[in-house]
Parts: C-alpha cells; sequence; structure tokens
C-alpha cells in the first residue's frame, strides 16, 4: 500500500477523537449487534449450541439495547452541543461533513481504490482543522456509505421484528402488527410468499447486511497495521495523536493563511 509521505509534525498533537459517551454507545451497539445476530441465527436456523428460550430470551434482552444505543445515544452524540453559538446550525453542518457521504469523500474513494492497484497515494480520511480545534470528517469513506445501509437496516430489522415477536401485538391499542402485516401483503405476491413469510424474509436479510457490514468495517481496519490506533481510541483511550499522519490531514495555520491569501487574490483579479 503506498503512504504519503507527509513528515510527522514537530510536536505531539493529542486531541479527543472520541468521547467517552461515543465509546459506551460503540461498544454498546458491538455487543447488542453481535448478540442478536448469534441468537437470531440461532432461532431461524435452529442451531444446537443453545436451548431456544434461552436464545430468545437474551435476543429480546438485546433489542432495547440495540435500539436506544443507535436511536439515542448516536443522535444525541452527533446534535448535542454545550453552550456553543449557533449550536444548531454547527451541529448540522458537523453532522453533513462527518457523516453523510459528499464530493469529497467520492474523491477520497477513488484515490483509495487507485491505492490498491499502487496508483497514487492513500488518501487522508481524516481530516482536523487545527485552528477550529475540531474534526472536518474522521470516517472512512466507505463507512459513510455504509451508514446510509445500516440505518435502513435498522429500520427494516426493528418493523419485521415487531412482527415476529407478536404477531397481535398492539401496545395502547394501536395494531402495530397489524399495520405491518397489512403493507406486506401489498409486496408479498411480489416473492410468491405470505405476507408472514415476507417479514422473516427481511428480518433474515437484514440479519445478513449486518454481517457482510461487520466483516467490510472490521476488514478496513484489521488489514492494516497504521489503524490500530483508531481501535485504541474507540475502545479505549478516545484520544488520537496527529503527529502520526497516517490517513491523516491536518488543516494548519499555514495552511489556513495560504487559502485566504488566495482567495484574495482572486477577489482582486476579478
Amino acid at each position: 500500500m503506498v503512504r504519503s509521505a507527509e513528515k510527522p509534525a514537530s510536536r505531539r498533537m493529542v486531541v479527543e477523537r472520541y468521547t467517552w459517551l461515543e465509546r459506551v454507545t460503540h461498544l454498546v451497539h458491538l455487543i447488542a449487534m453481535l448478540t442478536l445476530l448469534i441468537t437470531g441465527f440461532k432461532i431461524y436456523f435452529g442451531w444446537d449450541f443453545m436451548a431456544f428460550q434461552t436464545a430468545r430470551t437474551l435476543h429480546m434482552i438485546a433489542v432495547p439495547f440495540f435500539l436506544v444505543a443507535n436511536w439515542v445515544l448516536v443522535p444525541y452524540n452527533v446534535f448535542s452541543c454545550k453552550g456553543e453559538r449557533w449550536c444548531v446550525r454547527n451541529r448540522i453542518t458537523h453532522f453533513k461533513e462527518s457523516y453523510m457521504f459528499g464530493e469529497d469523500d467520492a474523491e477520497r474513494l477513488f484515490g483509495i481504490v487507485r491505492n490498491f492497484f499502487r496508483k497514487g497515494r492513500y488518501p487522508a480520511f481524516t481530516i482536523y482543522d487545527e485552528q477550529e480545534g475540531h474534526y472536518v470528517t474522521k470516517l472512512h469513506p466507505l463507512l459513510k456509505l455504509l451508514i446510509i445501509f445500516e440505518s435502513t437496516a435498522i429500520v427494516l430489522i426493528a418493523i419485521t421484528g415487531v412482527v415476529l415477536y407478536n404477531i397481535a401485538w398492539a401496545p395502547f391499542g394501536l395494531p402495530i402488527s397489524g399495520w405491518v402485516l397489512s403493507i406486506a401483503w401489498y409486496f408479498a405476491p411480489l416473492l410468491n410468499v405470505d405476507a408472514l413469510g415476507l417479514i422473516r424474509l427481511g428480518h433474515l436479510f437484514a440479519g445478513y447486511w449486518f454481517v457482510f457490514e461487520l466483516v467490510v468495517h472490521v476488514g478496513i481496519l484489521e488489514f492494516d497495521p497504521d489503524v490500530w490506533k483508531y481501535h485504541k481510541a474507540i475502545f479505549w483511550s478516545g484520544k488520537e495523536d496527529l503527529s502520526d499522519r497516517h490517513f491523516v490531514r491536518v488543516i494548519e495555520e499555514n495552511d489556513r493563511r495560504g487559502l485566504l491569501r488566495d482567495q484574495k487574490r482572486g477577489l482582486e483579479e476579478h
């Protein structure tokens, strides 16, 4: 793999990459997802390593942890702020830059593919603004794409899971399971199955998606020793030393001054 020839910074620059709550969220998400996958496949395929009732109990215990991690803690980590001016606007901008796949990410992903074929340098996907004191982006561009599909899979697995949990589930008198079954009946004939069969297929498909995503996610990190620093950050310290420039670009004061100078010169020429 070809690496950038940038020289390390002259001083250590240790910053907080993940807060303690972000690390807890990631750990809860990981444990709950693995529990759901193992017990879910046991329930579906009838594997013999665990009693059915035990698997079902563990599955149902993991569900609220998984949903709270993804639907409560993740949004809180992304959008919460303390005493910041223009809080809402800043957090929306942060969300777009850090989590939504954009044109810059497409260029980085193209550069990563080119690097795989020994064409050019491996582009930095962690970008930190030294003056502003925050990450512009810190996710691999492929992971940004996976977020879109993961969010869809979580919704699918939650909706179908409601019916599989109780086909007559109607909290507060609302026939939730009945509504889901009614929607499923519109699409079931396309696959020559009944509504419940389609719901089972959707639930299983979402489970397979999480297996695929886990392989890709871990594969991106595990196959290169230079990214072990991210394991340490997400599972333990929460810190990153930006003087290690593997996958990292720091927007420094000189860079910003040069950019402003070029912008000013361009305005004067026009």
